[in-house]
């Protein structure tokens, strides 16, 4: 079957590096704001998932609504006032969505420089709309209103493309608790695990991370980034956490908590123990006791 030709011209647009210059000025630009504790408010880290798409919401409705006023014969005040509200909005959704956009694999980028001068169009008419208004041209405001409305539908094909086909602010640790099978699995001897280095295993082809501390306390977490995937077990391990080197996402190693962004999702984390001088873990699951085990040492390791 012949490939949709949408889907095609998306492709072509994922693999062109023509513009990547531009989108690394505009990357650097972008994490080089002083943003403070504000970046990851605006990454959603504080929602749990991107705070974007929830933002995008009130220009674009706003829009809409203006647009089905301003189809009903004679002038809208009302048209005129969500024109407005669309406008103001517009600004903190674009600067969460620029933060997001600046931690993205290059093809994701690509399709969202797009996806963002299309939303710059639609401002721009939708501004040039709100002007005819104020001066008593409200044909050409419509106008205006209409084509603004067009660009910005074309931007907000291009986001669900990037969220649901490029998986861009998906979870990519969600399906963990979905693949590994339930209890405990044996992943190396005690001394495969030198204190303080990550060290990557695998439990039922899913990658895990795992690092001892000095004292002897064994953490394990799902080795893939929730944010992109980066490899954990690459990162940089102080202060109870890893870094991502990808990214910089950092995850607290007892519970796998998200500590900064711009992941906004958690590791899987992973009970631990040693047995007979091998180190087991299991999947953490909330509320979940831990059974009587005869085998189980006094040795240090983490059961939470």
């Amino acid at each position: 079957m012949r490939q949709n030709r949408a889907l095609w011209l998306l492709d072509r647009l994922e693999r062109d590096p023509r513009a990547d210059g531009v989108i690394d000025a505009l990357r650097r630009g972008v994490r080089s704001l002083p943003l403070g504790p504000g970046r990851d408010a605006l990454h959603g880290r504080w929602l749990g998932h991107p705070v974007h798409p929830l933002m995008v919401q009130v220009p674009i409705g706003s829009w809409l609504s203006a647009a089905v006023l301003d189809l009903r014969p004679g002038s809208s005040r009302g048209a005129d006032l969500l024109v407005g509200v669309g406008l103001a909005a517009a600004v903190p959704a674009a600067l969460a969505g620029a933060v997001d956009w600046a931690e993205l694999h290059p093809q994701q980028q690509r399709v969202g420089l797009v996806h963002a001068a299309s939303h710059a169009v639609g401002v721009a008419l939708y501004a040039a709309s709100l002007a005819c208004r104020i001066k008593g041209r409200p044909a050409a405001g419509r106008t205006y209103g209409f084509l603004g409305l067009t660009a910005v539908g074309l931007g907000g094909m291009l986001g669900g493309h990037m969220a649901y086909r490029q998986a861009s602010g998906a979870n990519h640790a969600e399906e963990v608790p979905h693949v590994v099978s339930a209890g405990w699995h044996r992943i190396g001897a005690v001394e495969e695990f030198p204190a303080g280095e990550p060290v990557r295993r695998s439990v039922d082809d899913v990658p895990i991370l795992v690092v001892r501390e000095t004292g002897g306390t064994i953490h394990a977490l799902a080795e893939r980034c929730s944010h992109l995937a980066g490899p954990l077990s690459e990162g940089t391990v102080a202060d109870g956490c890893v870094e991502c080197p990808w990214h910089g996402s950092v995850f607290r190693l007892s519970d796998g908590w998200n500590v900064r962004g711009p992941a906004t999702a958690p590791q899987p984390a992973f009970d631990t123990r040693i047995v007979e001088g091998h180190v087991e873990i299991r999947l953490r699951m909330q509320d979940q006791e831990e059974p009587p085990d005869d085998k189980r040492t006094d040795a240090p390791g983490h059961d939470g």
